[in-house]
């Protein structure tokens, strides 16, 4: 990876509000997930993402949502039992043409049925978007 290119990934890793200290948790690691920013975050944080089975309290969760994964609105329940209040749960899904897409409509139609609101979309990397979600009282 140049330096250049480096630089970009932590940035978006800034972008999606993570910073030194924070814990976050992560749902739906398979083998296409972005390890370039797995890394990124794990770099800013000073930590290893927590996954699926842990239970500590965290300041955010990252998922990486495929078409096909199952019943979203079940899943975004779950990734808010270990939420701080305040948190974000950031869901991470294929860009368009991308195997296992999924439309932005998905999301903003499940977010409010598990209490979330959608705030944010932005590319965070070549192959995949993130749609911020947070407690409604947290808007």
């Amino acid at each position: 990876m140049s330096e250049a290119d480096a630089a970009t990934s932590v940035n978006v890793a800034e972008k999606l509000g993570f910073k030194d200290g924070d814990l976050i948790q992560e749902f739906g690691y398979d083998d296409d997930v972005d390890l370039d920013l797995r890394d990124d975050i794990e770099d800013l944080t000073g930590s290893e993402l927590l996954d699926e089975d842990d239970h500590d309290v965290v300041d955010a969760v990252i998922f990486w949502w495929r078409d096909g994964d199952g019943d979203l609105v079940d899943t975004l329940v779950d990734s808010l039992t270990t939420l701080t209040e305040g948190g974000v749960v950031w869901v991470l899904t294929p860009k368009s043409g991308r195997a296992g897409y999924v439309s932005p409509s998905e999301i903003q139609d499940a977010a409010p049925t598990a209490g979330l609101h959608c705030t944010t979309s932005a590319g965070v990397s070549k192959d995949w978007s993130a749609t911020r979600l947070v407690t409604r009282k947290n808007k």
